[in-house]
């Protein structure tokens, strides 16, 4: 955990572009999080967070277009409602 010192630096610097995000989530979240992160070359979990946030948003721009992508999206919705205890 960072220092009280660090982390008022780290707020002061990104206080207009970025907020933290402090979130108790399972150990599976954690290592997917790990595991996406080095398998697509990110910076660690929290870019991941950023790569899983961007890659559903475009998921669903593209589901408004494209009946693949909206048939994808639904399994996706169904398949997290069935698991969501395990992800949340």
């Amino acid at each position: 955990m960072a220092t009280a010192k660090a982390q008022r630096r780290w707020r002061a610097k990104n206080r207009y572009v970025k907020t933290q995000l402090n979130v108790m989530a399972p150990k599976l979240v954690h290592n997917d999080l790990a595991d996406i992160a080095d398998g697509i070359s990110l910076r660690g979990k929290g870019e991941a967070v950023g790569f899983a946030s961007f890659i559903t948003k475009g998921l669903i721009q593209f589901s408004e277009h494209n009946e693949e992508a909206r048939r994808l999206l639904e399994i996706f919705a169904e398949s997290y409602e069935r698991d969501r205890e395990l992800y949340s």
